[in-house]
């Protein structure tokens, strides 16, 4: 699949401590884990969401961008 056209960049915030933090989304698989590097904490989808950037990101992953779904 081609995402030339798609944002790959997103801005993931930690719930816990509100840091934030310019991230490169992969486009060869999910990302189910995200470690804040300010307070350590490991991020994971909430339910319903299919990755990390799509629960904390500013921008969804690559696949949602495109209206499929995420490692389906």
């Amino acid at each position: 699949m081609n995402y030339l056209n798609f944002t790959l960049e997103s801005e993931i915030t930690c719930p816990e401590c509100g840091h934030k933090a310019v991230e490169t989304m992969p486009t060869d698989a999910c990302q189910w884990f995200y470690e804040c590097s300010s307070c350590k904490a490991v991020l994971k989808p909430l339910a319903g969401d299919c990755c990390v950037y799509c629960s904390y990101g500013t921008v969804p992953c690559p696949p949602i961008q495109e209206g499929g779904s995420c490692c389906g």
